[in-house]
């Protein structure tokens, strides 16, 4: 009973703090407040807590049907109390958010700011909706507004690690490398640690230090073994150092503990790479499956769908989604794959406008991605603008010589067309 109960109050402290949390401590306290809210259905704070451990469990877990329940919580809570409820409205921020649904996020964010400014943990979950829409002068204001509001030790961890992920998005590596690294250390709960080591690796495989990054991921689980995108960020690393059965045991773990279509989607590739075909196509049919699962639960994937598309399918279905989602939320991710569906649809110039925006930081695209210098450098190459195309090619090839076993190939491939040597160090046979 004492160690339910501090595991229960673990969890709602993380909860209301906006904290990582351990997968079967949120378990119990969703438990404990469904079994509140059935006892006293007018306590709007239990509402909310309740709503918010549905996010973040769905989060930890990949399972989107906690999104509507969020949803009834949360708007219950509201619906008791009013437009002040800050927990509420951040709860909502948060589950816009997971949906990848930014102009709502945004809507909420900012109600939950005016009610109560000095509220950190309202401040990630804008980030968040300002990146997602685009908007990077008003993410970069609202985490200078969180850097200087007065938190206790706490949450200087959470703090500094979304700190990380803003100066991520700006092309500021060291910044974010020495941001989550003091995250990690400061953290007060494994879980927490687990998060944060995840975010560093993350950080270290998009740098192409593989072996730091497996390490990272490793540290990660030996902590929280629910943390499952260290999980495949793990196969990620694996695969790359041509430990190829390793990486496709990691994967297939990483997708039992947490079935995302993005897994799926980089497990089918790996596959394809192998050509292994018929594997490659099973792990297709299931990333088809999971997106339905989610699209019924309220997850806006038409980046993913029209990612897919665009390699893999209709090309031209792509460009429709993708544009109607640039319209809608135009972050530099929906530019990269909106480039990206336009060239596999032969249009190459109106491709290279927005890969421009997506890799050129002048117009907001300052993180560093080597997959987004390779879409820009094949959009190039296709333009014959040669000495563009060997520039972002080798930049690609520099930033991660091993971010994708299908691309790697290809920029390999079409730098040896320009006739430039890529760099020196090769990807694993």
């Amino acid at each position: 009973a004492r160690a339910r109960a501090g595991a229960l109050a673990a969890a709602q402290t993380a909860v209301v703090n906006g904290l990582p949390a351990a997968l079967p401590d949120l378990t119990t306290l969703i438990g404990a407040h469904e079994s509140r809210v059935r006892a006293q259905p007018r306590d709007a704070r239990a509402w909310a807590v309740l709503g918010a451990a549905y996010v973040e469990r769905a989060r930890r877990s990949a399972g989107t049907a906690d999104y509507p329940r969020a949803e009834r919580a949360l708007q219950t809570s509201l619906q008791l109390t009013g437009k002040g409820n800050t927990e509420a409205l951040g709860g909502l921020a948060a589950l816009a958010n997971a949906r990848r649904d930014f102009p709502t996020a945004k809507r909420f964010g900012e109600e939950a700011l005016k009610a109560a400014p000095k509220r950190w943990s309202t401040y990630p979950a804008l980030i968040d909706a300002y990146n997602g829409l685009g908007d990077y002068k008003a993410a970069r204001a609202a985490l200078d507004k969180l850097m200087a509001l007065k938190v206790g030790p706490a949450v200087k961890p959470a703090v500094m690690a979304r700190a990380s992920a803003v100066y991520r998005d700006r092309g500021w590596r060291e910044d974010a490398v020495a941001q989550v690294t003091d995250a990690a250390a400061a953290a007060s709960s494994p879980a927490e640690q687990a998060a944060y080591l995840t975010q560093a690796g993350q950080l270290a495989w998009e740098r192409g230090e593989r072996d730091d990054a497996l390490r990272h991921f490793k540290a990660a689980l030996r902590l929280d073994p629910d943390q499952s995108a260290a999980r495949a960020g793990q196969a990620r690393a694996l695969a790359s150092l041509g430990r190829t059965q390793e990486a496709l045991t990691a994967y297939q773990g990483a997708l039992a503990h947490r079935p995302t279509p993005q897994v799926a989607l980089e497990l089918a590739e790996l596959y394809e790479s192998l050509g292994m075909g018929q594997q490659a196509e099973a792990q297709y049919a299931l990333l088809r499956t999971q997106v339905r699962r989610e699209l019924d639960d309220g997850v806006d994937d038409e980046l993913l769908i029209g990612q897919y598309e665009a390699d893999h399918g209709d090309a031209e279905e792509a460009v429709q989604r993708l544009t109607a989602e640039w319209e809608r939320q135009p972050g530099i991710e929906v530019a990269d794959a909106l480039g990206w569906a336009l060239h596999r649809a032969d249009d190459d110039e109106e491709a290279l406008r927005y890969a421009s925006v997506a890799t050129d930081s002048a117009k907001g695209g300052g993180v560093r991605s080597a997959l987004y210098a390779f879409h820009r450098g094949m959009i190039e190459h296709d333009l014959e603008l040669d000495a563009p195309a060997r520039r972002h090619l080798q930049d690609a090839l520099r930033i991660n010589p091993f971010f994708s076993p299908l691309r790697v190939p290809a920029a390999r491939a079409a730098l040896a067309t320009l006739g430039d040597q890529p760099p020196d160090e090769e990807a694993p046979q």
